[in-house]
């Protein structure tokens, strides 16, 4: 008895896509998106050129009239130029009292931000470091405004006896000669307030960039027996040397276009002046902006046009010398 066998039917395995196709669709979708984020890139820092060269032509263009206008014209229609006998004897005394209040907030800020830095990186247990990062960041946010009337109300009733006891025995050094005002609405005091304004700007980015150096660096330094100071000195400073140039010129950028602070504090006067202590002696060009802008008439408005034009030049100046310092030291870091 024959019995007949069907064949066996062959076991149906799912249909799926083939591979290379959802490849092929991957890398389209990746270069797109890779394009798309190229030309974006692009565009953003394309649009920082654009306005840095729109604000440099509307400086220019908004300075022209007074820089055109005859010097002796110039003095009889702006009665505020005072004793000055031309745009550049006005603009000059400015530029140095922004200068030197600048200098001397940076000299101020520096090392303590340092200090601050390397403690909540290096020493401070990391409850303690956060916290106080933390409040040392809230500064930033503390509006110029409130500085300003801090430094006038408080601080500056303050410091006046110890300004006084400089000018008695260091009155010889010409930063703390002349006669110390009675009010001490002085430029130290506007220095110790912009050196408070920069502390955190400072601080928080020599932080980050302590806490970069390599730990191999830092183990190795204490391996052959450095003490932790010594560690720093060998391993931390040098990798962030560059870093620490940075976030002293960002400190410096803001002390330089500082406004209502130094406006609220400062008694101002247009002198070559290093006398600290002393009243009406020196102002900033962002001050004076601000004190003059709002009774100007359109040609004084030209010549407060001219004087930020001359700020806008010294910043530009800064930062083009911060990214050289940075860019010749970086090779001697100790990064690499």
């Amino acid at each position: 008895m024959t019995s007949t066998q069907s064949p066996p039917t062959p076991t149906q395995s799912p249909t799926l896509a083939p591979a290379p196709v959802r490849r092929r669709r991957t890398r389209v979708v990746d270069r797109g998106a890779s394009r798309l984020f190229r030309w974006t890139a692009t565009a953003a820092g394309a649009l920082i050129l654009l306005v840095l060269v729109a604000v440099a032509a509307f400086l220019v263009l908004r300075a022209w009239p007074a820089l055109a206008t005859p010097a002796a014209e110039l003095t009889e229609k702006v009665s505020w130029m005072g004793d000055a006998t031309s745009l550049l004897d006005f603009v000059g005394p400015l530029i140095f009292g922004t200068i030197l209040a600048a200098a001397l907030a940076l000299v101020i800020a520096t090392p303590i931000a340092l200090g601050i830095a390397l403690f909540t990186s290096h020493y401070a247990p990391r409850r303690l470091a956060s916290g106080l990062g933390y409040l040392v960041d809230l500064l930033a946010a503390i509006p110029s405004v409130v500085y300003g009337l801090w430094g006038g109300l408080v601080l500056a009733p303050m410091v006046k006896p110890i300004w006084a006891w400089l000018n008695e025995y260091l009155g010889f050094i010409p930063l703390f000669g002349g006669t110390v005002s009675p009010t001490a609405r002085v430029l130290m005091t506007v220095g110790i307030v912009l050196a408070v304004m920069i502390l955190p700007i400072i601080t928080a980015v020599s932080r980050e960039v302590f806490l970069q150096t390599p730990r191999l660096h830092e183990e190795a330094a204490l391996a052959l027996g450095a003490t932790r100071w010594e560690m720093i000195r060998v391993a931390v400073l040098p990798f962030a040397r560059s870093g620490i140039v940075s976030a002293a010129m960002l400190g410096l950028g803001r002390a330089l276009g500082e406004t209502m602070a130094v406006l609220m504090i400062l008694s101002p006067g247009f002198l070559y002046s290093f006398h600290l202590l002393e009243a009406g002696q020196q102002q900033t060009i962002a001050a004076n902006i601000a004190a003059q802008f709002p009774e100007a008439n359109p040609l004084g408005v030209s010549a407060l046009i001219a004087t930020g034009l001359a700020l806008f030049v010294i910043t530009l100046i800064v930062n083009m010398a911060a990214r050289a310092i940075v860019a010749r030291r970086k090779d001697f870091s100790g990064a690499n």
